[in-house]
């Protein structure tokens, strides 16, 4: 029986379909990966990425959009794995490529941990698999070429040009998997006086005009509470990648997808910039409220806020209806909404006035039936314990195993319901340690550390959603 070396993965749960698809080079420089059965088959015969477009049998009632499409992830904090997190809720096996010892920065970020995992960290990283290698190593970026080549997407956020220094950029990849969707996740694109510069979340929200226009109207310029600009850049990340596997479907070819979080930033001005590109008028800082649609915005209520937004004149007269102000509907200077965008002050404070007299819910049940949009703020307790954003044919939280079998995390769930389904065992635990090994007969399981391994590929990464560090040997398939 012919032995492939290991790769050191971690994740019991996770390693079934890691470990049934990778397999390390033996002596003599063979092979280092084989492609997948299930990717193989839905590959032309000519090797390339186009697929044979084979759709799933009528009764295939579990098959995922992305079953048998292969991620390798070479992104760490946010925008990038938020964008492959995603991909991952729709069936995609994504394996995560991380720092050796270190892994991705945000494992650093906190409190919270849940046991000993940044709370961070888990939010933005369901649905992967993860192995650490050092790409620095000439032995580790082959390692990293051998898994593109037997991969569908390849996804990287680092500065442009540091992986062509190593031999991953698009180029190199392209030569040994032409089939190749690479995405590029910049903080300033591939070209322009920026190009170099590292992009965080904050700083691009700044250059890109985002916090200008966000906080009080009188106040300072005020970050977003979570961050907008890297998860924008993650979701055009999502769908250029859709995009791009569609492409190849019809070309056959790959492609080079370029994302970044000034550019995603900047299309998300949307009317604020349309407003200084065809008027001159330049944006501000409205707090709450909307610079063109009065009312819309946030009124304190005696013991908290509501919201409530009049899209339209017949919205605003149901509005004066429900706070019993029937005269401001009539009053002509809030006629229409161009009116009442133009004495905006006048009819906020008649309305912040009525509004302060009763409780939030007492608008809330006021407001209930009248075809009016409206809502609390609430709290994140608030959020998590409302049954519309907890219903009962989707949940908005999920518990997951990680590290200990005592550790558990709860992260908010896939909105992706097709894709979000988990199979169980009795405790609750996804894709049991018996089951892995009763479906993967010719994968050997075994624990234990492997000096030589460690080295090839760097070291090891804490175990996320493990019992521990796992080692795997495959036999050849029949």
């Amino acid at each position: 029986m012919r032995r492939c070396c290991a790769a050191m993965l971690r994740g019991a749960r996770w390693c079934g379909g890691l470990c049934s698809s990778l397999g390390l080079a033996g002596a003599g420089g063979s092979t280092l990966l084989r492609r997948p059965r299930a990717l193989s088959a839905a590959f032309s015969s000519n090797g390339g990425g186009a697929r044979s477009g084979g759709a799933p049998s009528a009764g295939a009632s579990d098959v995922k959009p992305l079953d048998g499409v292969k991620i390798l992830d070479l992104t760490r904090v946010l925008a990038g794995p938020f964008a492959t997190m995603n991909l991952g809720d729709l069936g995609a096996e994504v394996i995560k490529v991380e720092r050796p010892g270190a892994g991705d920065d945000t494992r650093a970020w906190g409190p919270p941990f849940a046991g000993t995992e940044s709370v961070y960290f888990l939010s933005v990283n369901r649905n992967k698999k993860s192995i650490a290698i050092n790409m620095k190593d000439s032995k580790g970026a082959k390692l990293i070429r051998e898994l593109a080549a037997v991969s569908d997407v390849f996804v990287e956020n680092y500065v442009p040009g540091k992986l062509a220094e190593i031999g991953l950029g698009y180029e190199d990849i392209q030569k040994i998997a032409p089939h190749i969707v690479y995405c590029s996740i910049t903080g300033y694109g591939q070209t322009g006086p920026m190009v170099q510069r590292g992009g965080y979340d904050s700083i691009a929200a700044a250059v890109a005009g985002l916090m200008h226009i966000t906080g009080h109207e009188d106040g300072e310029p005020v970050r977003a509470g979570v961050a907008m600009t890297d998860l924008a850049t993650g979701l055009y990340t999502y769908g250029a990648i859709m995009a791009g596997l569609l492409q190849r479907y019809k070309t056959g070819k790959g492609l080079h997808i370029d994302c970044n979080l000034l550019s995603s930033q900047v299309a998300c001005l949307t009317h604020v910039a349309a407003n200084y590109l065809n008027c001159k008028i330049e944006g501000k800082r409205w707090g709450t409220a909307h610079g063109s649609i009065v009312p819309y915005q946030a009124f304190k209520t005696k013991d908290g806020y509501i919201v409530v937004g009049a899209g339209n004149d017949q919205q605003f007269v149901t509005v004066c209806k429900i706070l019993n102000l029937p005269e401001v509907s009539k009053d002509s200077r809030y006629k229409t909404n161009t009116l009442r965008v133009e004495n905006r002050k006048e009819l906020i404070d008649i309305l912040s006035t009525r509004f302060s007299e009763k409780a939030t819910i007492e608008w809330l049940q006021l407001f209930e039936g009248s075809g009016v949009p409206y809502g609390p703020i609430n709290n994140m307790q608030q959020v998590f314990s409302d049954p519309q954003a907890c219903k009962k044919d989707g949940g908005c939280q999920a518990q997951r195993d990680h590290q200990e079998e005592t550790d558990r995390s709860e992260i908010p769930e896939s909105i992706w319901k097709c894709a979000a389904q988990w199979t169980c065992d009795e405790n609750g635990s996804s894709n049991s340690w018996e089951d892995s090994c009763s479906r993967f007969p010719n994968v050997f399981w075994h624990w234990g550390f492997d000096s030589n391994i460690a080295k090839y590929t760097g070291g090891l990464l804490p175990g996320w959603y493990s019992l521990g560090y796992l080692m795997v040997a495959l036999q050849p398939e029949p």
